[in-house]
């Protein structure tokens, strides 16, 4: 048969059956007086497992959104990936330099020149996929912007208010052999 703490102790001899009878009256007329004047005990360890429940559920949620919004940036990235590997336009290595910047760095591709011509007026773009570069339609460019602007390198979109002002220079013509 199983003895209570009190009875285990008592029999160990490490209380005296005063001390234990004092604490047992003690108890009863705590609770008596408790339930007589209706008042809620604090009970304190309770009160830290709830808070730290609480803490805890507050931890997991900041933590689950971490987590969502990591995998829709790894979404957001598999489809510009996709965008581009099925819009890229092929380069030609023995064309003319295209230079731009990037992190503060001039980079050099090589295009035909009516794909450097294309990307001045803004009907190509230049995207950065990785560590490369590729070359893609206005369209694509569009859809990758809406996604990550900054995977988007090279997108000189024409400006409808700039082209509605009347251009001083129009009607002079550009040389052919002036090269930007």
């Amino acid at each position: 048969m199983k003895l209570s703490l009190q009875e285990q102790l008592l029999k160990s001899g490490l209380v005296s059956a005063a001390k234990a009878k004092s604490v047992k009256s003690d108890k009863r007329k705590q609770t008596q007086q408790q339930r007589k004047n209706k008042i809620e005990v604090v009970d304190e360890a309770k009160e830290l497992a709830q808070k730290a429940q609480a803490e805890k559920i507050e931890r997991d949620r900041e933590l689950n959104q971490l987590r969502q919004y990591q995998e829709e940036q790894k979404q957001l990235a598999a489809q510009i990936k996709q965008i581009v590997e099925l819009n890229r336009l092929p380069t030609d290595p023995e064309g003319l330099a295209y230079n731009f910047t990037d992190d503060n760095k001039v980079k050099r591709l090589y295009v035909s020149e009516a794909m450097r011509d294309q990307i001045a007026e803004g009907r190509l773009a230049i995207v950065k996929l990785g560590q490369q570069y590729e070359v893609v339609g206005a369209e694509s460019a569009r859809k990758i912007q809406q996604r990550d602007a900054a995977s988007l390198i090279v997108f000189n979109e024409p400006d409808k208010a700039t082209d509605a002002v009347d251009d001083a220079y129009a009607e002079y013509q550009v040389p052919d052999d002036l090269i930007w």
